[in-house]
């Protein structure tokens, strides 16, 4: 990806790739966006695809394959047991990280599960910079405790401080010094802070960490499934690391981590996930409960076709223009909201584009979700589907009280090599505009509320006919165009 200046003096990214197959995008009517919402139960989550415009809901197993990628997949060996696939995902895996032991999962929170089981007992606690939703859950089913020690810019919705997603070494020490490093069952790192706008830690607070860990004896493990995002913003914007290649970076995070595990969904551009380790005792340890959950030790629930994917996937991401090209297209989304007063994330991080909800709809009280919400609203005024990363994303408090989150934000994700510039002109429009009559939105309510993971699944309805009204303004301003 490069960011190009033109002879306007406009600049903007430009994709370093070709479009070779294509898949026919839909847009309904917005009296079906808005009958469809409402069958969803106010979950983007539970939407058909066949009334989804515009996906941005995950970045999750929906990034484009590359020509290389789909070659790939067809000198895949499909055996049980031996697999030369699983060797060349192997070998690749150790050419990146420089680790010895791999095993392989079907996706990132299965690889969570399996940590989890193995390294936390009830009472003991993971600090962590900040949570994501499934991690959280493992460790809590297992009877630990989160403890997020995130810097205090990550908290902060807008900010210029380009790594949001440090974690406070400072309270790191403290916390060790207060609880005892027998109480803690390892540190936890996610390489770009989901849950806070796709915030990047940098290679130096990763190092700092690291001693911290090595001082106590305490394990330290990466969530590298956003670590394509880090790497670049690492690259970009931590001067030590600017003369260094994204090789060398990645190897540099892997030789101060204990455990890394990722999705390839999101790390690798295709569906599966691992764990790899320079720890044996750990691997030993790991490795009996992939049989029981995964699959055998070559193959851990994924489809060959798909292991051979992943395999050229990560070497792609070693390459500077596929990395670039995701937070380039994000800043200038952001950047473009900014101009036009609508309140965003910033600095602009990985993943997707966040929309500050708790500003958008500032009238709307936190119980009534207002990131959902904005979600809502949004797909009924463009048919896009995004993602509520807010209170509805947290679980209630064991007294049944919500638990409100330190930020409402609505993310819109973008996938790597999947969407035009024309079409994310298309979503900004949409937002600026919902933006304007943001005073017709009101907030939601459950009427079906699991207790663990709701937003995936819950339902909801609006307090009021708000939405009708919202969907009476756009034909009033739109007319037939959609």
């Amino acid at each position: 990806m490069a960011n190009v200046k033109f002879h306007s003096g406009e600049q903007i990214p430009l994709e370093m790739h070709k479009v070779r197959i294509v898949q026919k995008l839909n847009l309904p009517s917005v009296e079906r966006r808005l009958k469809a919402i409402t069958e969803a139960g106010n979950n983007t989550f539970l939407l058909k695809n066949r009334d989804v415009f515009i996906d941005m809901l995950t970045d999750s197993g929906v990034n484009a394959m590359s020509d290389r990628q789909q070659a790939a997949m067809f000198i895949a060996d499909d055996s049980y047991a031996g697999s030369e696939t699983f060797i060349r995902l192997e070998n690749k895996l150790k050419e990146i990280f420089d680790t010895e032991y791999f095993l392989p999962t079907h996706q990132g929170r299965a690889c969570e599960n399996i940590i989890s089981q193995i390294l936390v007992q009830p009472g003991l606690i993971v600090p962590m910079n900040y949570h994501f939703t499934t991690t959280k859950s493992h460790i809590t089913l297992n009877g630990g405790i989160v403890e997020e020690l995130i810097c205090d810019a990550g908290l902060e919705v807008t900010s210029s401080y380009p790594f949001k997603g440090n974690m406070d070494v400072i309270k790191l020490k403290a916390f060790v010094e207060k609880h005892g490093a027998d109480k803690i069952a390892f540190v936890r790192m996610e390489a770009g802070a989901n849950l806070i706008g796709g915030q990047p830690f940098s290679l130096n607070n990763l190092s700092e960490v690291r001693k911290v860990c090595d001082k106590h004896g305490l394990i330290l493990v990466l969530d590298a499934s956003l670590l394509a995002d880090n790497l670049y913003f690492i690259k970009t914007r931590e001067q030590e690391c600017k003369n260094m290649s994204i090789r060398e970076i990645t190897l540099k995070i892997a030789s101060l981590c204990d455990v890394i595990y990722f999705s390839a969904r999101k790390l690798g551009c295709a569906r599966g996930g691992g764990i790899c380790t320079n720890n044996k005792d750990i691997f030993v340890k790991m490795r009996e409960l992939i049989p029981l959950y995964e699959g055998f030790l070559t193959y851990g629930g994924m489809s060959v076709r798909e292991m051979e994917a992943i395999t050229v996937g990560l070497d792609e991401t070693m390459d500077e223009d596929f990395i670039s090209q995701g937070p380039q297209f994000i800043a200038f989304m952001v950047d473009e909201l900014m101009k036009k007063g609508v309140p965003v994330v910033t600095p602009a991080g990985g993943l997707g584009c966040h929309i500050n909800a708790m500003d958008f709809v500032s009238h709307i009280p936190q119980e009534q979700y207002p990131a959902g919400a904005l979600a809502a609203a949004l797909y009924i005024a463009s048919g896009v589907r995004g993602m509520e990363r807010g209170t509805l994303s947290e679980q209630r408090n064991p007294d049944g009280t919500e638990t409100f989150s330190n930020m409402e934000l609505l993310r819109l994700a973008i996938p790597r090599r999947v969407f035009t510039l024309s079409q994310i002109k298309y979503v900004i429009d949409r937002i600026v505009w919902l933006h304007k009559n943001r005073n017709l939105i009101e907030g939601l309510t459950f009427v079906e509320e699991p207790n663990i993971l709701r937003f995936f699944f819950g339902r909801l309805k609006p307090v009021s006919n708000w939405q009708e009204k919202l969907a009476e303004k756009f034909r009033k301003d739109f007319g037939d165009s959609l």
